[in-house]
């Protein structure tokens, strides 16, 4: 944590960068400092972040309410849409993350070990050419 607040918000400054990849550990750290020199560590039980997170999936959906089925890469959209679309699923990351780490879990390694037992559970069927042909 850095000594003066003027110094943390100058810190988020090159946040911006479209370059980098951001881990969900670089996310973690920075979440919690952010929380921290705020004195919100107080608030962030894992209820109220839960109840957050739910408030804020239902912003996201709020965007897609009335429009019909999408299609891939947002077509139509303008670039305000898809900012505000960007704004929301980052509410809704950060949320995740802040949650995560507030109950002690790491979430990059619970996503991984999550995929590999939904490929267990769905695992992949070849079929074979007679079986395509019955469907066309």
């Amino acid at each position: 944590m850095r000594n003066q607040r003027g110094e943390m918000e100058n810190s988020y400054d090159s946040i911006g960068s479209k370059s980098k990849d951001v881990s969900l550990k670089d996310l973690s750290i920075r979440l919690a400092e952010f929380a921290q020199v705020r004195g919100w560590d107080e608030y962030h039980s894992p209820r109220n972040l839960l109840l957050a997170l739910v408030g804020e999936v239902g912003e996201l959906s709020e965007i897609f309410q009335w429009k019909g089925e999408v299609g891939k890469g947002l077509p139509n959209w303008s670039a305000d849409e898809k900012e505000h679309l960007e704004d929301e699923l980052s509410d809704v990351l950060l949320y995740l993350v802040r949650l995560a780490d507030v109950c002690g879990l790491d979430l990059g390694q619970a996503a991984l070990t999550k995929i590999i037992k939904n490929a267990r559970k769905y695992p992949v069927v070849v079929m074979n050419q007679k079986s395509k042909s019955t469907y066309s």
